[in-house]
């Protein structure tokens, strides 16, 4: 299969962070049962969802954990001429202490209103274990693939250092960032994420993925490709760093 899909529908999925979740209905046996949610991806690369006991997605997944979700690029003119990802998956709620922990650090840096919801309602956090996706990235172009999920070399302590190191000591690279990619600058960006791709920034409510010129697979190499970001002149695209 093509390593090009792959690595576009990978992107789409780390870029949006919001997808309608289809599971099965309990009220209405045999109808599927569509909703919205906010989604991050976890350390494995696997969407990691925030959802109350008492919603109707949570009872259906509760008598049956297979669903799907549909991932579209945002904004989009022409919704049939851009891509889409449908990742077919088995959802599996958090019960061990520390994973529950891990994803609500990860979590609460993605989208910081949750914390108060998550500690004062009855919120558990799930995971989308898949199974398959289906990726359209335009007309005629239609992919099956089986597993396009990356790990994240940094998930942990090391991200968490490098998320706060930029934060606290380089404001000022990234709103270089913010400027090159075309961002909003009503308000002053926090970095939130990184994994071995690019970076994941928060504007007021907006969250922003942004590619790295290559893949990078250790601290040494993030920093060489933040500090190489923060003195270019424009952003460079995946094609150019590809060519």
């Amino acid at each position: 299969m093509s390593a090009k899909a792959n690595r576009q529908a990978r992107e789409l999925l780390l870029k949006e962070y919001r997808g309608v979740l289809s599971t099965h209905s309990k009220s209405m046996p045999g109808y599927p049962f569509g909703s919205v949610v906010p989604y991050c991806l976890d350390d494995q690369g696997r969407p990691l969802i925030l959802i109350s006991r008492i919603a109707q997605h949570t009872h259906n997944l509760q008598r049956d954990p297979k669903c799907s979700m549909l991932v579209g690029e945002r904004e989009a003119e022409d919704i049939q001429a851009v891509g889409r990802v449908t990742v077919m998956a088995e959802a599996q709620k958090l019960s061990d202490q520390a994973a529950i922990d891990a994803a609500a650090q990860r979590y609460y840096r993605y989208f910081p209103e949750s914390e108060s919801y998550h500690s004062a309602h009855d919120f558990d956090f799930w995971t989308l274990l898949p199974v398959r996706y289906r990726y359209i990235g335009g007309f005629g172009a239609i992919h099956w693939l089986d597993d396009i999920a990356l790990p994240n070399p940094f998930a942990g302590g090391a991200e968490i250092g490098m998320v706060e190191h930029m934060n606290q000591d380089h404001g000022k690279a990234i709103a270089h960032y913010v400027e090159l990619a075309g961002l909003p600058q009503s308000e002053p960006a926090a970095l939130v994420g990184i994994d071995s791709e690019g970076m994941h920034l928060r504007i007021g409510q907006s969250l922003h993925w942004l590619a790295f010129p290559e893949p990078c697979n250790t601290p040494t190499q993030v920093r060489q490709a933040l500090v190489q970001l923060a003195h270019a002149e424009k952003w460079p695209t995946a094609e150019a760093s590809e060519a």
